[in-house]
């Protein structure tokens, strides 16, 4: 069969497995996996920097859990097209729009909120994920219904403007932390800096891994055959992590995930084109959809849900809890402390997991 066009009821499995894992791994870290298997190889010469990639890179360079957050960001943009062709089979674009607008109010609330609750206290920080999120769907669905070569125009411009814009504001050096244009936008927003060099215009070049998906979506759901939707894939990651490599290599600009330079978001980009390219071949065309690959995709079904559940409720109870029976009774047999932080991390993220499953099972859907 050479033409691949998809119905509209018809759901990417390779998309959900990725959206699922992408989650699984973020709620991984809100149940104390990430930092507790860190700090348990802490020293070890084989494991240790193998743990090291479940931390964002300090500065200049990229590791596997800078990739995350693009790759959330992708994915939503993958979802788009699938998303907006099934409203607008029974709703009107009017509804469609208010949908979207209200869609990104309630992300950006979220996000806002979810600093309060980290804080323990009312804040006003737009650091989070959700409210990038916000941002960048509103871009991304603003030009979606042009042609796949104005949206890549736009691409670039956003990346070019990027470029401008810090080397304008610190000429000798506009990527240095707490000193380059995102901290002096910060500072008219929030009156205040990141403790770790994060900035909120990372949303501006961020809206490129967004936009990026809604082409790739785009692609996916044409009538174009197999080799059609998967050379552009292959190739065009292929050229995108060679521009942003090259771009790091050479020293005209350097791959900083926390203020989302030029070339972070083209490297992470190919690697999104590529991931989901794999993912789609070997799920989607060589069917590879195995029961087993649902314990992944049922994490996504309730995505921004249970982010927000493992981020507050979660981690803030849960991980107390799983630590009565873990260390209640791995404890008296002798077992090492980091052992079972690591133990309990894997308990806790079960039960958000089971929630998931469940939620799923019972064909439960929180939508925003």
């Amino acid at each position: 069969m050479s033409k691949t066009a998809l119905p509209i009821t018809q759901r990417l499995f390779s998309l959900d497995v990725f959206r699922g894992l992408t989650m699984f791994l973020l709620i991984a870290e809100a149940a104390g996996f990430h930092g507790s298997f860190v700090e348990l190889v802490s020293g070890n010469k084989l494991l240790e920097p193998i743990a090291q990639q479940l931390r964002h890179h300090p500065w200049n360079g990229l590791r596997f859990w800078d990739l995350i957050q693009p790759y959330f960001m992708f994915i939503v943009g993958v979802a788009m097209p699938f998303s907006l062709r099934k409203r607008l089979a029974t709703q009107s674009k009017k509804e469609v729009n208010a949908h979207i607008i209200k869609r990104c109010i309630l992300l950006f609330a979220f996000g806002v909120l979810l600093h309060c609750v980290y804080i323990h206290a009312l804040v006003w920080e737009l650091w989070n994920v959700l409210v990038q999120l916000a941002f960048t769907i509103a871009i991304a669905y603003s030009i979606m219904s042009l042609s796949h070569r104005t949206q890549i125009f736009i691409c670039f411009g956003i990346l070019l403007l990027t470029e401008i814009v810090y080397r304008a504001y610190n000429p000798q050096d506009p990527f240095v932390m707490g000193s380059n244009f995102g901290s002096w936008v910060d500072m008219l927003l929030m009156g205040k800096l990141s403790g770790g060099g994060w900035v909120t215009i990372n949303f501006l070049p961020t809206a490129v891994h967004t936009i990026m998906g809604v082409l790739c979506g785009q692609l996916l759901l044409s009538g174009k055959s197999i080799k059609e939707k998967i050379n552009p894939l292959l190739r065009w990651g292929g050229i995108l992590l060679v521009l942003g490599y090259g771009l790091d290599i050479t020293g005209v600009t350097p791959i900083i995930k926390r203020i989302a330079t030029t070339s972070f978001t083209l490297a992470s980009g190919g690697w999104a084109l590529l991931t989901l390219g794999l993912f789609y071949w070997w799920i989607d065309i060589k069917g590879h959809n195995n029961k087993w690959l649902r314990i992944f995709s049922v994490v996504g079904t309730n995505s921004i849900f249970i982010y927000l559940f493992a981020e507050t409720v979660g981690s803030q109870w849960f991980r107390d809890f799983g630590l009565i029976f873990t260390k209640g009774i791995l404890a008296p047999m002798g077992v090492d402390t980091g052992l079972i932080m690591v133990i309990n991390s894997l308990f806790v993220l079960f039960m958000f997991w089971y929630i998931t499953y469940f939620l799923d099972k019972k064909k439960v859907y929180f939508k925003i």
